[in-house]
């Protein structure tokens, strides 16, 4: 919106020309996240007292969580909040990725507000039926996929395909119904990653931060012609303004940071979380990196391999050995693989901040396939 009123104006002043520039507008969308993340959150966190919206704790949980029962949860309306309006704002409305990625981070966001709506407010402890959230999510990809590869957004590069990390100039190209059912897939599993993520105080909010400005990097090189060719990737007209929609993302992660980190003022719950999720794979579907997901988002991707891995070799165990051997011989103490450590007897800080070392390794390395191809 900024861009569309003040842009034009470079023509009469040199200090309007400064919205011209990706960098400047991401800096911006930034900036504006985290300070309305400071705005918003304390109104949002006394609405939810008010409304007595409290986390429930696992019985079989760390003992340590029990303190956190009745902590606000449904946080994740400052994220969403701190998110769409910065991007809105500092973005081409006009500019497909933009209008895509929000779209997309608003879906999966409902979809969460749903779920927290019927278990914390309605009185449902299950929430929405996990079946009903699966539909939403995969009906998100489906048509996803479907709107690629009818109206491509990627001038030259084909619709139906994906780039290898480490490789220059090397698409794997996929059938057409093989692509939409990739979308699905990738947008399902990281709003679920990032929802599997979120149980210790700032972890999932923190490797958000962590991860954002990453793909920001990689879409502001795809978006330009000289660092394209000159790091050996496609070039993908109008995939720059992506960044200015990563740097909302990581801005609103760190204002919900102020808030969420231990010990914690509010949960993002599922509002948030598979809203995070939801942007990433968008994200990453957008800039043809799919893959790049399983490296920026190392530590997401663990977290679900643990619960993946816990959960068939229980039901494994349990068919061929009995119950009672299952229960007693699990793979991790605990999953996900965060509390798997705390079960170890890692203090919940230490848990986060290591994780965090983590993730910021995963960027790196993925930053560097820019380079090694």
């Amino acid at each position: 919106m900024l861009y569309h009123l003040l842009a034009p104006l470079s023509s009469k002043s040199i200090v309007f020309n400064l919205f011209n520039y990706i960098s400047f507008r991401a800096g911006g969308a930034a900036v504006t996240a985290i300070v309305l993340s400071f705005v918003v959150g304390p109104a949002i966190i006394r609405a939810l007292r008010g409304l007595h919206i409290g986390q429930v704790i696992r019985a079989d949980g760390p003992a340590s969580h029990q303190g956190k029962r009745g902590t606000p949860t449904m946080g994740g309306l400052i994220i969403l909040t701190s998110t769409l309006v910065p991007a809105i704002l500092w973005a081409p409305l006009t500019n497909r990725f933009v209008v895509v990625a929000v779209v997309a981070t608003l879906w999966m966001g409902c979809i969460g507000f749903v779920d927290d709506y019927l278990k914390f407010i309605s009185g449902k402890a299950r929430g929405l039926v996990a079946r009903y959230k699966l539909i939403g999510q995969v009906t998100f990809g489906v048509v996803l996929g479907t709107y690629l590869l009818i109206w491509p957004p990627w001038g030259d590069v084909p619709a139906a395909t994906t780039t290898v990390p480490f490789f220059k100039y090397v698409l794997l190209p996929l059938p057409a119904v093989l692509y939409v059912a990739f979308v699905a897939f990738v947008e399902t599993g990281t709003s679920n990653a990032v929802n599997l993520t979120d149980g210790l105080d700032g972890l999932a909010a923190g490797l958000t931060a962590i991860a954002a400005p990453a793909f920001a990097v990689f879409a502001y090189v795809f978006g330009r012609t000289d660092t394209a060719q000159y790091l050996f990737v496609y070039y993908l007209p109008g995939a720059g303004e992506l960044a200015v929609f990563c740097a909302a993302l990581m801005g609103a992660a760190l204002g919900f940071l102020w808030f969420n980190a231990h010990p914690a003022d509010v949960f993002m719950g599922d509002t948030g979380s598979l809203a995070i999720g939801g942007a990433f794979g968008t994200v990453a579907i957008l800039l043809k990196s799919e893959f790049l997901l399983l490296i920026v988002g190392g530590v997401f991707a663990a977290e679900t391999v643990s619960v993946i891995v816990q959960t068939g070799a229980y039901r494994w165990r349990k068919r061929t050995r009995g119950r009672e051997y299952a229960d007693q011989h699990r793979v991790f103490r605990m999953a996900p693989l965060h509390h798997h450590f705390e079960k170890l007897g890692w203090a919940e800080s230490k848990v986060v901040a290591r994780f965090y070392i983590v993730g910021i390794l995963c960027a790196l390395l993925a930053l560097s396939t820019l380079k090694i191809r």
